[in-house]
């Protein structure tokens, strides 16, 4: 959540800031700011709502020069969204200015503190307290200060700090919320995340828990807490700016729905080597695999219904009983974990703030740990025994999709390996399922090639107020990331059920005319969902069905049945979900909303 930019060099601050904070609008936000060394003082303008009122303030950068400045957008946990709680956050005096992402847990305490030493407090949010902390613990060193202040707050937070006195240097540092640094010629940066700076360097250095950072225009030193210096390897990013850009699509949405055959297919194709799977540079031994006596997959939204059908798959082929945990209660249950166990965490950024907390629970308690990532580097990567990385580039859209769609292919890899290892799967059922993986990009493509069929189911259904998504087994698991899609973006109330639930309840709430989406691309399963959906049906119920290709039986039940190809039933849920995404997009459309930044959402969720 939020998005941090930071500047130093010799070229003017302010529209630098303006445009990385640009780049960042998909982490979500209500507000922006910056902090402009300008004239001998630290020069703050900020303001409530867009970007574009920000900009408008600055009349893009012309009212405050400055070489030197960071930019803020945030996203509100303390205090409702205004100018005055808007970033960046100064001390009394005004000289030293403070960016925040995440969470300070004790600033209660901390403020109550302040106040009786006779700080004045203008805003309500946690943030303020560390500028003022800063002002407090302030003895002329940058580096001293922001030791002291660390010292004393708990919880999360990336940090960018400016001050009067130092009109050559920034300082930075960052505890369980992403900040890189990035290293340009005669100018450096600080950022959330690499879009930010992605037009100016391509070089960065991923900062550790604790790691306190200051910038010059022409060197970067790296601290930990004793105030030693220490050295790190740089990063250098391999994809290129236009994969952060639209590209001509009209949304970021629209766009990655329709890079989902290369990012599956970029993510499938390394893996597969003389008709076996091959992890990366994970070791599986045939003694690890008889050695797990359980499997958690944690995760969050999106990610969490990956792991759904990774469970489904990994009890099917590997014969492992396997458990999905929400990562947000997972470890406020007390789970039963041993060195016996295995904990497959999954997360797009790397970085999301409960799924991460749960993989140290995990691994503390003597859990081993992979994890399945897109961004190289993170936290969860590094914090990880063994990691496969999904290849899905950069995700803008905070509606996720193909981020989605990579995940659901590294745990089909994930179980065929394990399955192979152990000697849960034969040498000819494994050839065919990985030949059935090789179709699935092509058989991805296919669908999005009949986009127009959707969107005209979208047009027609646009201003539903209620929707269910009905499936079974796989398809239960894939309703529920369609019905999250819907729900995000368009605002629609929308729900999934297990089909075989209705009966228990919730068909009371199907009425004449209720839209219903249900799913039955699984073979053993299709009676029953035709059963459901005559149940429906005779309530009065519109139904849009999907069906694999051949299954003509469902025409007598639904109102519209739309035909995904034939594929192999263990990896029909890359197929299903495809149309699911599209009608999402396509309703949102018609409902003239923004489909890149949905209200109230931020991409990548950092703080608890």
């Amino acid at each position: 959540m939020c998005g941090i930019v930071g500047y130093i060099g010799d070229k003017q601050a302010a529209p630098i800031l303006i445009e990385g904070l640009k780049k960042l609008e998909y982490r979500g936000y209500d507000s922006a700011g910056v902090a402009i060394f300008n004239d001998c003082k630290v020069s703050v303008v900020k303001s409530k709502g867009r970007l574009k009122i920000l900009e408008d303030k600055l009349e893009g950068g012309k009212v405050l020069p400055g070489t030197l400045g960071i930019g803020h957008t945030r996203w509100a946990t303390h205090g409702a969204p205004s100018d005055v709680n808007s970033h960046p956050h100064t001390s009394s005096s005004g000289d030293i200015a403070i960016v925040h992402n995440g969470i300070i847990e004790n600033y209660l305490k901390l403020r109550e503190y302040l106040q009786s030493k006779g700080y004045t407090f203008v805003s309500d949010t946690d943030t303020e307290v560390v500028a003022h902390l800063a002002d407090y613990y302030y003895n002329g060193n940058l580096i001293d200060t922001i030791i002291k202040v660390i010292n004393k707050v708990e919880g999360s937070y990336a940090l960018g700090i400016v001050c009067k006195d130092h009109p050559e240097e920034m300082v930075a540092v960052r505890k369980d919320s992403p900040l890189i640094v990035g290293l340009g010629k005669d100018e450096n940066f600080i950022a959330s995340d690499i879009p930010a700076i992605l037009e100016h360097t391509r070089d960065i250095y991923l900062l550790e828990d604790k790691e306190v950072v200051l910038l010059r225009k022409d060197e970067v030193k790296i601290f930990n807490m004793n105030k030693e210096e220490t050295k790190k390897e740089v990063f250098t990013v391999n994809w290129d700016v236009s994969a952060a850009e639209k590209g001509g699509y009209e949304h970021f949405m629209i766009k990655e729905i329709f890079e989902q055959p290369k990012v599956i297919r970029d993510t499938i194709n390394p893996r597969l080597k003389d008709g076996t799977v091959v992890l990366d540079d994970i070791k599986l031994t045939k003694e690890d695999m008889d050695n797990i006596s359980k499997i958690y997959i944690v995760a969050c939204g999106t990610a969490s219904h990956a792991g759904i059908v990774g469970k489904n798959l990994i009890e099917k082929l590997v014969r492992i009983p396997v458990e999905v945990d929400v990562a947000s209660e997972f470890r406020y249950r007390n789970p039963i974990i041993d060195e016996k166990t295995m904990v497959i965490v999954i997360s797009q950024s790397g970085e999301t703030a409960d799924t991460l907390a749960a993989l140290r629970e995990a691994k503390k308690r003597g859990a081993k740990i992979m994890s399945v990532v897109n961004v190289v580097g993170s936290s969860i990567a590094r914090e990880s025994d063994n990691v496969l990385y999904t290849w899905a580039g950069p995700e803008i859209a905070v509606a996720s999709t193909k981020a989605y769609s990579t995940q659901l292919t590294a745990m089909y890899l994930i179980a065929l390996c394990m399955a192979q290892v152990k000697g849960t799967i034969s040498k000819d059922e494994l050839t065919a399922i990985i030949e059935q993986l090789k179709t699935l990009p092509d058989k991805v493509a296919s669908i999005l090639n009949d986009k127009e069929t959707i969107q005209y189911y979208a047009s027609k259904y646009f201003n539903a107020k209620d929707v269910f998504f009905l499936g079974r087994g796989l398809d239960y698991a894939v309703a529920m990331e369609g019905s999250l899609k819907l729900k995000e973006i368009s605002y629609i109330h929308s729900e999934a059920y297990a089909a075989g639930e209705l009966k228990h309840g919730t068909i009371a709430l199907i009425e004449e005319g209720t839209l219903v989406i249900a799913l039955a691309t699984q073979d053993h399963l299709f009676d029953k969902m035709l059963s459901n959906i005559k149940e429906v049906k005779a309530r009065g119920a519109v139904v849009i069905a999907l069906a694999q290709q051949g299954n003509t039986q469902i025409e007598q039940e639904a109102d519209y049945v739309l035909y995904l190809p034939e594929l192999d039933q263990l990896l029909a849920s890359s197929l299903t979900v495809v149309p699911l995404q599209l009608f999402a997009y396509y309703v949102t459309v018609a409902k003239g909303y923004d489909v890149d930044k949905p209200r109230n959402l931020a991409k990548s969720v950092t703080v608890e």
